[in-house]
């Protein structure tokens, strides 16, 4: 993760600590909880409140937040995004989605801000884009994530509907089997 020599103050720099702290704990395989009970490394600290808060919030989230990615980022996997942005779009809507004191669009910009500080030179206009469609849907007042759990729920479905075998012969042996139970029985 680079950092290009910013200097952040305020909740821009508790936006950046946080970011840190969930990269760290991705790349680590750890939880960030677990990254904060050892060393970590922030490139200009102490940690602020607002950032613990953040990246404890976002860490708790991370599932519910990358299927709210998913089915945002339709050109893009979750697991194929650079680690940056992965991490600062869970940041990001965790805030919007969790944090109400937080007007969404400075949400956005704060965001777009950090993608340009620590992120590829396609990092910034990837993040607003996602984070404004997210925005839209919530201005619309729409469940972002209770949509993103029935996409999930559907790609599960498809996902096992594919993996299971044409095999009949396969149910008129299961069929036969309980049947079988059956005569057991009486």
């Amino acid at each position: 993760m680079s950092n290009k020599h910013h200097h952040f103050g305020g909740r821009t720099l508790a936006r950046a600590q946080a970011l840190q702290l969930l990269f760290q704990a991705e790349a680590t395989d750890r939880t960030v909880y677990e990254v904060l009970e050892g060393d970590y490394a922030l490139s200009q600290g102490p940690l602020d409140p607002f950032g613990e808060m953040l990246a404890r919030g976002a860490d708790d989230m991370r599932h519910e937040l990358d299927a709210v990615i998913s089915a945002t980022s339709s050109n893009w996997s979750v697991s194929r995004m650079p680690s940056v942005d992965r991490n600062l779009l869970r940041l990001a809507l965790y805030e919007m989605l969790e944090v109400d004191e937080v007007a969404i669009a400075v949400t956005i910009d704060e965001s777009v801000e950090l993608a340009k500080a620590f992120g590829s030179d396609e990092s910034p206009k990837f993040i607003n884009g996602v984070l404004g469609r997210v925005a839209s849907k919530m201005d619309k007042g729409e469940d972002v994530l209770a949509e993103a759990k029935r996409l999930e729920a559907e790609r599960a479905a498809e996902q096992d509907a594919e993996d299971e075998p044409d095999d009949a012969d396969g149910e008129a042996a299961d069929a036969g089997d309980a049947a079988d139970e059956g005569l057991g029985e009486e």
